[in-house]
């Protein structure tokens, strides 16, 4: 394994002048050094089997960071303004995993059907009513609560199966939960939004169920077709999925977090702590159903990784279909970051702890 040790050292330094400069009031490069902190710190986390899984939260934290310093020049370039890159890339991501899956993982639902139902319904049942619950206790402004029930209506996390890898759990299930959910998402989103978002602000469930259609069903079917027959004779563009997804989840952040910095910088905080209520209470009742349900350790992992992690950057595209990127898209944007690094903490404590079943 190559030495990211001197990586972690910099990352280090960094954050220390950080804090320095920003004790003595010096604040117009503060943004700028805690970003190329975030950045030195993703490599320095890659030497260590445990953390490496923070490594593309950290290159996220830095995305935000520099965003929310200087957000005028993610805005727009020339006339174009960004955000029209947000639901093409969602498409592209879309179709990337449509390239990662196949029917066998379709076929594992009636291989394991128990685990596989106990995993969905505790994902389209805890987490939209916790969600709810959150948006309600809080008082959010309507529109940003709305946003708060919209993320915990999304299907499974992409990086969820990347979680479950590094927590020892079942992938296969991992998988499979995700393909199915997303699958379903195309129904069971518009549904619980009208129902629970609703009480916020109007929804148009025919017209959600219509963008998702075109951000998730056609593009996820387009990369079944070319896992089906042409995955494998193209090396070069199997290899370039993988980074063209994460590349088109840290430019939707940006422009997420560019288009609502003013509202993050006041109500950002208290986003991350109903984040973590809601990320956190996904894992734990993810994980005590499936013991309720006697499932083994690995299944219940693997459950409670895929009830508390959502598709941040689905709902960040479908709140930009909507018209309310800079208002429905803050929760997702805040969401997306901040439960993977829970996830990759947990992964890691895990990880350490082998399953004996």
């Amino acid at each position: 394994m190559k030495n990211y040790k001197p990586f972690l050292v910099i990352s280090l330094i960094l954050f220390a002048l950080s804090g320095i400069l920003y004790l003595l009031h010096i604040t117009d490069y503060l943004g700028l050094i805690v970003s190329l902190g975030f950045l030195s710190l993703s490599l320095g986390v890659k030497g260590t089997e445990t953390l490496q899984g923070l490594s593309f939260t950290m290159v996220i934290l830095a995305c935000v960071c520099i965003t929310l310093n200087y957000p005028q020049y993610f805005l727009k370039v020339g006339d174009f303004k960004l955000k029209g890159l947000i639901t093409p890339l969602i498409q592209i991501i879309m179709f990337g995993m449509g390239t990662e899956i196949g029917l066998k993982d379709f076929k594992r639902v009636a291989e394991q059907p128990k685990a596989v139902i106990i995993g969905l319904a505790g994902h389209f049942t805890f987490m939209p009513l916790m969600g709810f619950a959150l948006a309600k206790l809080f008082h959010f402004e309507p529109e940003i609560a709305a946003g708060i029930v919209l993320i915990g209506s999304m299907p499974c996390g992409l990086a969820s199966n990347v979680m479950s890898y590094l927590a020892k759990a079942n992938l296969a299930l991992s998988v499979t939960l995700t393909s199915v959910s997303t699958i379903l998402a195309t129904f069971l989103t518009p549904f619980l939004m009208k129902v629970l978002g609703g009480q916020f602000i109007e929804i148009k469930a025919t017209d959600m169920f219509i963008h998702i259609l075109q951000i998730v069903i056609v593009p996820i079917t387009l990369g079944l077709l070319f896992n089906r027959y042409i995955k494998g004779k193209t090396t070069w563009l199997d290899k370039l999925m993988p980074s063209v997804s994460m590349f088109g989840i840290a430019t939707i952040i940006i422009v997420i977090t560019a288009a609502g910095s003013k509202s993050l910088l006041t109500i950002g905080p208290l986003l991350i702590l109903v984040s973590f209520i809601h990320n956190t209470s996904g894992y734990l009742f993810g994980y005590w159903i499936g013991r309720l349900f006697r499932l083994g350790e690995r299944d219940s992992r693997t459950i409670a990784i895929e009830v508390g992690m959502q598709n941040g950057g689905l709902a960040s595209g479908l709140a930009e279909k909507l018209g309310k990127a800079a208002t429905m898209g803050l929760a997702p944007a805040v969401f997306g970051p901040f439960m993977n690094i829970t996830g990759s903490i947990l992964a890691s404590y895990w990880h350490k702890k082998t399953p004996k079943d």
